[in-house]
């Protein structure tokens, strides 16, 4: 795609969005505070708190040959399993655990939370329950709060803010594929019998997944933007109700699993700048800019044979966005880059799309994408609007450089501060663009054969908060 189409694509995009532009229940909240710290004047000791989402999703995909006979791929299934196209999911349900010290030391707090769903972080390794929170906070130091433990890491605001009061069913496909991350499955070495470092899997076709096929090929659960690691952090009060937040993070490099295999440590900063309009918590309102990046390696072994051979990776992140939140109105835009350890599906554990690395190769690519959303709370009503645009471009300036765009329209109705119904439809267009074989090649043997028949997504979600 020329660099014209990309801008022309870009306007229409920001103003649709901004047509849409509306508050919800995503706020311009402070995250870095709302999840590592408490009133200390306030909290409880031990307050119980968690969620449930459960939904409905339909993809309307074809299968690669055009029929019930073709095969699928995984832009084409519902995850975390990958073997039909519709379904009911309890794809959360999450219990925690926060509060302080008090009365032995209010300035200590601590956030414990687990998830039960049936989604990546409980798929990975067939854990039936998984800790995704466990830290605790030193308040002691004035302009420097300690957090260590297992938590948020901080980074992208579509990443660091609390999912349940997300107001979209799924995340865009820049968030999924940059910052949702897969970890390389572990050489044959620690197999058990078995070289788990398989290089492609499937299309498979219906019966073959009611057959017990199986697309998802990752050990390990997702990093659900998670890390285990210290962070130092603080939110200023400079003046004119503006609020400025810092954090700088080390951390294992391992998401969720309490691990370091590679022995080297990711690091994470963060910065923050909001004009503040008024409200607490997850219903402040203001006008935040945000700008983070993450630095780390990962080892994987792209080989798949019989003999271990391990090389270190860069794995690089960075974003910059702005948040504006007032009631009735919401907009987020922010841009995502990568360099390096590029997820290219699930059915894909060694980070490459096929056997010819030269074409596909994950590990040392680039890849960036963008959004735009908003929406409108509808006055005097519980309705609220929303819409979404979304852009991702995977192997840039390969010969397999894919792009995703993806639109969402979606609807939310509130029964009350806690509970709600979104309905999202999801527009989305995938292909193979970089204008160069294989990208050109004559099907089968071009991957825009797997994208083809990419087809839209509709979603139903109750969520419910206690």
């Amino acid at each position: 795609m020329g660099e014209n189409k990309q801008f022309k694509r870009a306007l229409i995009g920001a103003a649709c969005t901004l047509a849409f532009a509306a508050a919800g229940t995503a706020q311009a909240a402070n995250w870095l505070m709302l999840q590592g710290t408490e009133d200390p004047g306030a909290a409880a000791r031990a307050n119980v708190w968690g969620f449930i989402q459960a939904k409905y999703e339909k993809d309307f995909s074809d299968a690669n040959a055009g029929g019930a006979g073709g095969g699928f791929v995984p832009p084409k299934l519902l995850g975390p399993e990958l073997d039909a196209q519709d379904g009911f999911n309890i794809n959360r349900a999450r219990i925690g655990v926060r509060g302080t010290g008090f009365p032995i030391d209010s300035r200590i707090n601590y956030f414990v939370l687990l998830e039960m769903g049936n989604n990546g972080i409980t798929h990975g390794g067939g854990a039936f329950a998984k800790l995704t929170d466990a830290s605790v906070t030193l308040n002691h130091i004035p302009g420097a709060r300690v957090r260590a433990g297992l938590f948020k890491t901080p980074g992208a605001e579509e990443a660091l803010q609390a999912i349940h009061v997300f107001d979209y069913i799924n995340f865009t496909e820049a968030t999924n594929a940059l910052l949702l991350e897969r970890f390389p499955n572990k050489t044959w070495t620690e197999a058990v019998g078995s070289n788990p470092t398989t290089g492609n899997v499937g299309p498979f076709t219906e019966a073959q997944l009611q057959g017990g096929a199986n697309l998802n090929q990752f050990d390990s659960p997702i990093g659900a933007f998670r890390d285990v690691g210290v962070q130092v952090f603080d939110a200023f009060d400079v003046g004119n109700d503006w609020e400025v937040s810092y954090a700088a993070m080390i951390g294992n490099g391992n998401g969720i699993e309490f691990s370091n295999s590679d022995g080297e440590y990711d690091k994470y900063l963060y910065l923050s700048a909001e004009k503040k309009f008024g409200g607490k918590g997850p219903k402040a309102e203001g006008l935040k800019f945000f700008a983070w990046g993450q630095k780390g390696s990962r080892l994987l072994d792209k080989t798949d044979d019989s003999t271990p051979n391990l090389v270190s990776y860069d794995r690089d992140r960075s974003g910059v966005g702005v948040k504006y939140m007032r009631k009735p109105f919401r907009v987020t835009a922010e841009y995502i880059a990568a360099d390096g350890m590029i997820f290219v599906g699930p059915d894909k554990p060694n980070f490459y799309f096929t056997n010819n690395t030269a074409h596909g190769n994950g590990a040392d690519a680039k890849a960036s994408g963008w959004y735009a959303e908003g929406g409108w709370y509808i006055p005097n009503t519980k309705f609220e609007l929303d819409a979404r645009f979304d852009t991702y471009t995977s192997l840039e300036d390969r010969v397999n450089q894919f792009r995703f765009d993806k639109w969402t329209l979606g609807v939310q109705y509130h029964f009350n501060p806690k509970t709600r119904i979104t309905l999202n439809y999801e527009i989305r267009d995938f292909e193979c663009d970089s204008g160069k074989a294989p990208c050109t090649a004559p099907e089968p043997n071009t991957p825009n054969y797997n994208l083809k028949g990419v087809g839209n997504k509709v979603g139903l979600q109750l969520t419910a908060i206690f």
